[in-house]
């Protein structure tokens, strides 16, 4: 194989850093969603993901730690920092990753909503909130304390 074939196409992680992926493939059917068992796994209103089949998916540091969800669904994360990184179905050959565990998540557009049965009614009215930026209500000490210690978004 050339060095191009073997390049990943992209590359992500958890929050502090013990589990690194890099993906071989351009990652396909970008989703979110919203059914309770998401919702649970990621602590939020959604799961947004993504995936490639499970031969373009290499796992470049530590081992993920998995949680069968039920008998179809199989979910990956760090022990460490807990960051939700994949949902499986155990019967298919592929694999979805957290967009948000992306290095450049911007470069996935979520195309389809899943479980929207259980989509909570917040979620069609959360962009019409009011918006700052953390430096606006932050002092600089503040600010100072809320150095990021995660891994940076590459390896």
């Amino acid at each position: 194989m050339s060095e191009q074939e073997t390049r990943p196409v992209m590359t992500g992680g958890c929050q502090c850093g013990a589990v690194r992926y890099a993906l071989m493939s351009e990652p396909t059917h970008a989703s979110i969603c919203h059914c309770r068992m998401c919702q649970k796994a990621f602590g939020n209103y959604f799961a947004p993901l993504t995936g490639v089949p499970n031969r373009d998916i290499v796992w470049t540091k530590g081992t993920l730690g998995t949680f069968r969800s039920s008998e179809a669904v199989e979910r990956g994360f760090c022990r460490d920092c807990g960051t939700p990184l994949t949902f499986r179905y155990v019967e298919q050959d592929r694999i979805c990753v957290s967009i948000g565990s992306l290095d450049e998540p911007g470069r996935v557009q979520p195309e389809i909503q899943y479980g929207i049965e259980s989509r909570l009614p917040a979620f069609d009215t959360l962009h019409l909130l009011e918006g700052e930026r953390t430096e606006d209500s932050a002092t600089p000490a503040d600010l100072a304390k809320m150095k990021s210690r995660q891994h940076p978004d590459h390896d």
